[in-house]
């Protein structure tokens, strides 16, 4: 079943390239705050299309229309992160805090275990924040669902914590495993073409120049994209595997 999710997300995320190349522009002027929230609003739209079909189902891309609605969609998101991933943030500090007023060895062994426990509570933070996005969706977008942490709970329990987490760390892999291979293979080849290049005459140095910016290109506009949808679609269907 996990496999059917990727391969779905796979085939979905690949639909529109002129929405890869939409959501690529956006990233461009993230810096100016208002983008990176349209982004997220984006993805909230994606996991809401998710939540509502079905696995290898004929699901289309969300529109680029609403912006404002898709503005505020992206903050309620924004928000929702932000509140989950408090508790492993105030439970660091404290390990910190703890583990520096502890002399000797004492302290470190602190550090370590309470890092190792405010790892694994990020975690369950960073997939309860998730799902609670999808609750949120699949409920009309009630901001407090994000919240409802017996009917989130509930809710992983149903589909199983194993195979959420599971499936949470496929993802991790799959886009490290991408975004390190397109970069390898644009690298290779502007290697070869720059030593190629080097040994004719040409300027093998503006060769790989130009190669790095193709890099910055091709993951900004096409591979981040690709993967950000990806992503929130694998997570909306997991969420549907407990209705």
């Amino acid at each position: 079943m996990i496999l059917d999710i990727y391969k779905d997300a796979f085939e979905y995320s690949a639909k529109d390239w002129k929405a890869l190349i939409v959501l690529g522009v956006m990233c461009l002027f993230s810096f100016l705050i208002i983008p990176a929230f349209l982004i997220a609003g984006y993805g909230y739209r994606v996991e809401n299309t998710a939540v509502h079909g079905i696995i290898n189902g004929n699901d289309p891309l969300p529109e680029f229309d609403d912006i404002f609605e898709m503005f505020i969609e992206g903050v309620k998101v924004f928000l929702v992160q932000i509140a989950y991933l408090l508790v492993p943030m105030i439970l660091f500090i404290l390990v910190v805090a703890i583990a520096g007023s502890i002399d000797g060895s004492v302290g470190g062994d602190v550090f370590i275990i309470g890092g190792l426990i405010t790892f694994v509570v990020g975690i369950i933070a960073c997939l309860m924040a998730q799902i609670g996005i999808c609750h949120m969706a699949y409920n009309d977008g009630a901001f407090s669902k994000a919240f409802a942490i017996s009917e989130i709970r509930e809710v992983l329990n149903d589909i199983g914590w194993l195979k959420c987490l599971t499936t949470y760390a496929g993802l991790i892999i799959i886009t490290l495993i991408l975004s390190c291979a397109v970069t390898a293979i644009i690298g290779i080849i502007f290697t070869v073409l720059g030593i190629t290049g080097g040994m004719l005459g040409a300027n093998a140095g503006g060769i790989f120049v130009l190669g790095t910016f193709i890099n910055s290109l091709v993951t900004m506009f096409i591979v981040g994209p690709y993967l950000s949808i990806f992503n929130t679609r694998s997570i909306g269907l997991l969420y549907t595997m407990q209705i």
